[in-house]
């Protein structure tokens, strides 16, 4: 059972089941949870069409279902409507929500007795979406206070809440949403830490509506353990895990006891918040170093960083008052040599390359093409990585708003190297090429020595 939720309004039909038939054809279909989400938060007024709950917040432990239940909350939207529909899907970065949509819930509808609904898919990076024969578009937008902007959404979808500070994507979404009497969004996640303000008012203000017993505007749902239950008491699983026994079974739960922190336990499977921040570079932070209106000027450096499988590169240029601006983001490596002349040509400006990265593989073609390149050593790097950091968290860098760099940054990672640290690159999590063009022409632009000839000594 679980240990908040909205009642069940008996005197208001429902479209619960519509998307209970659409949940059976993607083949999963609704667990008790998922249904009784369903049938309260798509109570209908006396339009039949009218939501009663234009906000429905779900938190559950992880690997509880909702993946699911929001592709099917989605189709049913898409599908079922009766008129073009545009759903917004976001995650904590553009990077995770795109990956979401792209190897979990287009394959789910492929393999599916839905799959003749769609009429094309898109994959370019940044344009991922789904576009349906009646018209109807998911598309995935990036976690920025400028997501939104200049769109019309029928639902949007807020993933992972527990990584919004301070609402970002909920400020970006509403106003695209505020002449749809019909539209609704969908918050879910699991608990959060000290640093989801976000949805901890969401919980807050969900778990006193119920309380207060209201019945319109925010239907609220959640399945959780009480902070001072047993963790490794089964009873105290069975009691806040929605789905165990269906999609996940005890020994998953032994193995992650033994596996993980108790802390990141009772976070993942128990639903219980906790006081710690898994990233390591805030998100308040590091939007506060964002604005669209950056614009480096005068001496520049140009940093160029290639992935480990060289799937694709980026170069970011750095101006000495340290303004950052992502040039280029792009899949592959063939073209770099050609944009870092024609850079290099216009600006007068250096390329600056980690020489022991896979970006070190270029030194010597962009030399041969007469392309100034400053290759750095380790030690530079690491010097690099370190000040870039510090940068940051004193706010002393101003960026243009970019959301491949918001990725890599609320992704980064330390890698401990000797006495200091680099940015990890292993981490499957995000394009961390952002993260690294930026640090190196920062660097080198901020911090660069300028060499002078010796003048002559005239006697």
């Amino acid at each position: 059972m679980p240990r908040y939720a909205t009642a069940r309004n008996p005197s208001r039909k429902t479209r619960g089941p519509e998307l209970a038939a659409i949940a059976a054809r993607l083949g999963t279909p609704l667990m008790e949870w998922q249904r009784l989400v369903a049938d309260v938060g798509l109570e209908v007024l006396d339009d039949g069409i009218t939501p009663a709950y234009r906000e429905i917040v779900v938190t559950v432990p992880r690997q509880s279902g909702k993946t699911a239940l929001v592709l099917a909350w989605e189709l049913h939207r898409a599908l079922a409507w009766g008129s073009p529909q545009a759903i917004a899907y976001t995650a904590q970065t553009g990077f995770d929500a795109r990956r979401k949509l792209m190897d979990d819930q287009v394959p789910a509808l492929q393999n599916s007795t839905l799959a003749p609904s769609i009429r094309r898919i898109y994959t370019a990076n940044g344009n991922e979406s789904i576009i349906f024969r009646n018209g109807s578009r998911i598309q995935v937008l990036p976690s920025t206070p400028t997501a939104g902007h200049g769109k019309t959404l029928s639902l949007a979808v807020i993933d992972e809440a527990f990584a919004d500070y301070e609402g970002i994507r909920e400020a970006a979404l509403l106003p695209a949403m505020a002449t749809k009497r019909d539209g609704q969004i969908l918050i879910v996640s699991t608990a959060g830490t000290s640093e989801s303000m976000f949805l901890r008012r969401k919980v807050d203000a969900g778990r006193q509506a119920i309380k207060d017993g209201l019945i319109n505007g925010v239907a609220y749902f959640e399945w959780s353990a009480d902070p001072d239950d047993d963790p490794f008491d089964p009873e105290t699983w069975a009691k806040c895990m929605p789905a165990l026994g269906q999609t996940i079974d005890a020994s998953t739960i032994d193995h992650a006891l033994a596996t993980m922190t108790l802390t990141d336990f009772r976070r993942s499977y128990l639903n219980t918040w906790t006081n710690q921040d898994d990233r390591l570079i805030p998100e308040k932070v590091w939007y506060s170093c964002n604005s669209a209106k950056v614009a480096p000027a005068g001496r520049l450096s140009f940093g160029l960083d290639v992935s480990l499988d060289r799937s694709c590169a980026s170069i970011v240029v750095a101006d000495e008052q340290g303004r950052i601006e992502v040039i280029d983001s792009r899949p592959g490596v063939a073209w770099i040599s050609q944009r870092c002349l024609e850079l290099s040509r216009r600006w007068k400006a250096p390329i600056v390359v980690d020489g022991y990265s896979p970006a070190g593989a270029l030194v010597e073609p962009l030399q041969n093409l007469q392309v100034n390149v400053v290759k750095y050593r380790t030690q530079d790097v690491v010097s690099a990585c370190n000040l870039f950091y510090d940068a940051i968290l004193d706010r002393s860098v101003k960026v243009k708003t970019s959301s491949v760099l918001d990725d890599a940054i609320l992704n980064a990672k330390k890698r401990p190297l000797g006495q200091s640290w680099l940015w990890a690159r292993m981490n499957t999590d995000a394009d961390l090429t952002p993260l690294y063009a930026a640090t190196l022409g920062w660097h080198h632009s901020v911090h660069r020595k300028i060499e002078t000839k010796p003048r002559s000594l005239i006697f």
